[in-house]
């Protein structure tokens, strides 16, 4: 295994991880946005008024992106499976 190949696996790994993590940050991201224009517009300042919408526009999206996500997921996996042969000969 050369060190080409090593941080070829780790670039493909953090690709992943991003594709994964894209759609609940921005979800989170968001949602904060919008709840911090309420705030400024009511003058409202609590900070746990935010947690609640965030977590259910997590959850949500974890729901509707979840599928997807786990396919990403396994798929990368079975790919690294799959050439664990090449990688060791």
């Amino acid at each position: 295994m050369t060190p080409s190949t090593v941080i070829d696996i780790g670039r493909q790994a953090i690709e992943v991880l991003l594709m994964i993590s894209a759609p609940l940050f921005l979800a989170a991201l968001a949602t904060g946005l919008l709840i911090s224009i309420f705030q400024a517009a009511t003058q409202i300042n609590e900070a746990t008024l935010s947690f609640v919408p965030k977590l259910i526009m997590i959850f949500t999206t974890l729901v509707l992106a979840g599928p997807w996500m786990l396919t990403v997921m396994t798929d990368y996996i079975r790919r690294l499976y799959e050439s664990i042969p090449t990688l060791i000969g």
